[in-house]
């Protein structure tokens, strides 16, 4: 019998563990879940999303997933526009309300983004009682995934015509920002402040001295992109088997009360109450294009139990006694057939707080 060379066995190994590699299922890392969280500057549009998508996606970050619990809001760009911008809301009530957790367990994100507590300003709460509420969501997201990588916004400036302080509480809140990130960072989960204040310009970078424009739209993406390229080099995920796919937890929130869209003059308007507390309320109405694109929109429908509006967004709203009509202003006005924008208001309410029995969108 022949005997074989010690060679003959090693090459004889070495081939057998490269079939054993060359037929074994590759493994791949799942992309790295981003949730953009914020009021309506992060999602009634935000339009600074598409932008940082595809500014991400041309730097070379093709692995990557914008997660949330909100779908895309159009803006005319392709991206991936899932997010955690609620119009309105407000830093403290998510914290208090305990509204983070479902969000982050049925979305799972690597990073959160934030860009939070605007409402919060507007309403003159302390910084102080703002920041408490940043860390009670900070220690949900950690709660979540324990390496969490959070990027903080110090805001945008705010010049609103009805808060003429809101520009300096701004600067207040903003200040005291970067200590607690400090305090409250750890090398596992770090905080990243990044500083969306500085070369924003109310007067030309927004339409309402609030919510951005296009320019401000740019410059918000831009800040994002530095801080957010460099995080996305430090964040690595579990590979996952072709084949498997992670379960989510089914944690969606009791659907809104609403009222069905009536066509009308080339778009229908939907009608939502998202969030109801004694004497207040927060509403949303989401504007859809029909067949041809539009150029510009009038919504309108009128109270039944005497409900008033004193707070709007993304929308120039006015009332004659029951009847509210709500015009688009000057950067969601156009959409293409079929997409949508929304805008939203606080009102008060007092005894009921019924619906609307018709909603009606017309067109130009």
């Amino acid at each position: 019998m022949r005997r074989r060379s010690p060679l003959y066995a090693l090459l004889a190994a070495l081939l057998m563990a490269a079939t054993f590699f060359a037929v074994r299922p590759a493994e791949a890392a799942q992309p790295v879940r981003i949730m953009p969280l914020g009021d309506s500057i992060t999602g009634s549009p935000g339009c600074w999303r598409a932008l940082l998508w595809n500014q991400l996606r041309s730097a070379g970050h093709t692995d990557i997933d914008f997660v949330g619990t909100l779908p895309p809001q159009g803006c005319g760009v392709a991206h991936d526009g899932d997010n955690e911008g609620h119009g309105g809301y407000l830093a403290t009530n998510i914290a208090n309300q305990n509204l983070l957790p479902g969000w982050l367990s049925a979305t799972r994100p690597d990073v959160v983004i934030m860009h939070l507590g605007t409402n919060d300003v507007w309403s003159n709460i302390a910084p102080a009682t703002i920041l408490a509420a940043f860390s009670t969501l900070v220690d949900q997201m950690r709660a979540s995934n324990p390496a969490m990588k959070i990027l903080v916004a110090q805001i945008i400036p705010m010049n609103p015509s009805s808060c003429p302080q809101c520009g300096q509480r701004t600067v207040a809140f903003n200040a005291a920002i970067p200590a607690w990130a400090s305090s409250k960072s750890t090398a596992q989960s770090p905080i990243t402040v990044v500083d969306q204040w500085s070369g924003f310009n109310t007067a030309t970078d927004t339409g309402d001295g609030v919510h951005p424009n296009n320019s401000g739209n740019q410059k918000i993406a831009q800040k994002w992109f530095g801080p957010l390229s460099r995080v996305l080099g430090e964040v690595t995920t579990p590979p996952t088997t072709p084949g498997a796919t992670p379960s989510t937890p089914d944690t969606s929130p009791s659907p809104p009360r609403t009222t069905p869209p009536v066509p009308h003059g080339g778009c229908t308007a939907t009608y939502a109450v998202v969030g109801q507390w004694q004497g207040g309320f927060q509403g949303e109405v989401r504007v859809t294009a029909g067949n041809s694109a539009v150029r510009g929109w009038t919504v309108t429908w009128s109270f039944a139990n005497g409900q008033q509006v004193t707070q709007a967004w993304n929308a120039t709203l006015s009332s004659s006694g029951a009847t509210v009509t709500a015009r688009n202003v000057s950067y969601n006005g156009s959409l293409a057939a079929g997409v949508s924008t929304t805008f939203g208001f606080l009102g008060s309410w007092n005894g009921t707080n019924s619906i609307p029995a018709s909603v009606s969108c017309t067109a130009g």
